[in-house]
């Protein structure tokens, strides 16, 4: 089977075998195409200028695999925005590529419901010590004994140099070639599926990155003075010119999702998108996938959004979501993490005061700031009510590229505290009926940092390396300059080879223990948690704070049934007493001992009960 997304823009090869050439330059007076050749040298052929700002050129010297570049005006000399392949990285000639020359054999996969997903957050560099997808496909028999359904990969698209978590991308749609080309992404993605994985994209279409993107040259109205960014001005959402912006980030989620067969995607914080206009780009873009390809099969959109805007996630009568599944909750990573390590500072100091309270909130309402307040923000208002969406819409975690990789040194959570505690938050994620994530290496406590790293030249790599270690200059810790010297040179090599996964560690007793707990969890989750989830309804889950780290959770599964969740997040043991809890109907007790203390009304520290009433039970 083929499977190709046609597109109004880029290279595309023809059914007669010539290949059409189309670029939208409305800042060029002429654009030619440069086809590029070892041995038969550069053949230059004139674009035809059309309405709109648009070039176009059908010919037949052009085939499956040519090299080509565009010449601006005679001068400047720039990749193909839409190229599907930068063999020699973004600043080099793009390369024609059929989609037609890899024949699909998962023509009978439909994705998983989205009840089902345990999702794991990798990233493809970092993964292996190969680093590229061939070594992905290497460890998904790994994944399934885990008890993953679903891997997320950090961003893919082309970003400047060798290294990068991805978020520098600036040719959104040719995956970086050091990962590998288009047909071997394929073949992992093929894999993925014969094995029961979906496989999610990480994308990004809130800016591009700052080498390698020359849209500024002679597409300028990409981009807007009306609305500014953290990287500066922002895309044209909601201007003149607007309606090519638009297409051209629809057309990129639609190519990901047809012609990789991938199962969904995850849109990067979209709250740095800023589109006036009705319907506005996140609303568009789900109305093309769900009338695309999530017409008869799953795919599943997810957003990162500090706004909390819960009307995104709003489900129809039928309860299926009208544009976006979930979203990732940052307000419970930051409770439990507060409750793990008492750190305060930056966006922590929101929860800071009562943290049990805000991981009850979101284990029962989802967001934890629903339209209060925030300090942090300077008191700006924050989210929308999300009570009445149910808890699937809410993806959780305990670690994530970035609160891992945003610190100074990379720390896992694994080592910066207590193994027991760590392990009863866990237990806390896993089997709530929130759908958790997982980042690579979290299942067996990885001792390798995630740095953020990069590979910018000259001026770019000198001002990036002082730009993170003045991020820092205002925790007190880093108040010495000497001191922030320490912080790692995101442009050095070593620093991404630090950041590589080292399998050889669950050969180790700690490791291996590590990734035989999260096996036990997950093996729970998919077989007593997973099959009672759809139907949830929200609105239904209830919480009471039994004292400064403890609590007590009520849900109402699928089936009817209640799912109890009784944990004791802290160092201090609590007097409790439920009549009403048999402990004879437990799902999981850590510690083992639990039963045994709560029959003595007593909750000890650091303990997580799981319990089923009702059917289930």
């Amino acid at each position: 089977m083929i499977r190709q997304h046609k597109m109004p823009f880029g290279a595309e090869l023809q059914n007669d075998g010539q290949v059409r050439f189309r670029l939208w330059a409305p800042g060029a007076q002429r654009v030619d195409i440069c086809l590029v050749d070892k041995v038969a040298g550069e053949t230059v052929l004139s674009m035809t200028r059309e309405d709109g700002g648009w070039f176009l050129l059908l010919t037949d010297r052009a085939t499956d695999g040519s090299r080509y570049r565009y010449r601006i005006n005679n001068d400047l000399y720039v990749p193909d925005p839409a190229a599907r392949f930068q063999p020699e990285d973004v600043h080099g000639p793009s390369q024609v590529i059929n989609p037609g020359s890899w024949h699909w054999k998962d023509i009978g996969w439909h994705g998983r419901p989205w009840e089902e997903a345990v999702i794991y957050e990798l990233h493809v560099g970092a993964f292996s010590a190969e680093g590229n997808f061939a070594a992905v496909k290497k460890r998904l028999d790994y994944l399934v004994e885990l008890g993953v359904t679903a891997i997320e990969l950090m961003p893919v698209a082309d970003f400047p140099g060798s290294r990068n978590w991805g978020y520098d991308g600036v040719l959104p749609f040719a995956p970086d070639s050091s990962y590998g080309t288009p047909d071997v992404f394929k073949d992992l993605v093929q894999s993925a599926h014969q094995k029961g994985i979906m496989v999610f994209l990480d994308v990004v279409y809130n800016h591009f990155g700052p080498d390698g993107n020359y849209l500024h040259a002679y597409a300028s109205n990409f981009f807007t003075e009306r609305h500014h960014t953290p990287w500066g001005a922002a895309l044209n959402f909601d201007g003149a010119d607007s309606e090519t912006v638009r297409q051209f980030f629809i057309h990129n989620a639609l190519y990901w999702l047809e012609e990789y067969h991938l199962d969904g995607l995850r849109l990067d914080a979209v709250h740095a998108i800023v589109d006036e206009s009705s319907p506005d780009i996140l609303e568009e873009l789900a109305e093309a996938v769900k009338q695309g390809p999530g017409r008869d099969r799953h795919v599943h959109l997810v957003l990162e959004n500090d706004h909390n805007a819960a009307h995104y996630l709003n489900r129809s009568e039928s309860g299926n979501p009208r544009q976006y599944v979930a979203q990732w909750n940052d307000d419970m990573h930051h409770a439990m993490h507060i409750l793990l390590t008492a750190e305060r500072g930056g966006y922590y100091a929101d929860y800071a005061d009562r943290p049990i309270w805000y991981l009850g909130r979101c284990l029962t309402e989802g967001f934890g700031y629903q339209g209060e307040p925030s300090p942090y923000r300077d008191d700006a208002v924050r989210g929308e009510p999300s009570r009445t969406l149910p808890l699937t819409a809410f993806v959780s975690f305990l670690q994530n590229h970035d609160q891992v990789g945003n610190r100074a040194f990379g720390e896992r959570i694994s080592s910066l505290v207590d193994a027991n505690a760590l392990q009863a938050m866990v237990t806390v994620m896993l089997l709530a009926p929130l759908p958790p994530l997982l980042f690579m290496g979290e299942e067996f406590a990885a001792k390798q940092p995630f740095f953020f790293f990069c590979d910018f030249n000259d001026d770019l790599a000198t001002a990036v390396t002082e730009g993170r270690r003045r991020e820092f200059a205002r925790f007190e810790q880093f108040a010495d300059p000497k001191v922030r010297e320490t912080i790692p040179d995101p442009n050095a090599r070593d620093t991404f080879e630090r950041s590589k996964l080292d399998w050889n560690d669950i050969r180790t007793p700690l490791h291996n223990d590590w990734l035989a707990f999260y096996r036990r969890l997950l093996t729970l989750r998919h077989h007593r948690i997973m099959p009672l989830l759809s139907g949830m309804q929200g609105n239904t889950a209830r919480f009471v704070q039994l004292g400064e780290t403890s609590l007590r959770v009520q849900w109402h599964l699928g089936d009817g049934s209640a799912l109890i969740l009784l944990a004791n997040l802290g160092e201090a043991p609590v007097q409790y007493t439920d009549a009403d809890l048999k402990t004879s109907n437990v799902l999981f007790a850590f510690p083992d001992s639990l039963p045994t203390e709560l029959a003595a009304n007593r909750l000890p520290a650091w303990s997580v009960g799981w319990f089923f009433q009702g059917e289930s039970a």
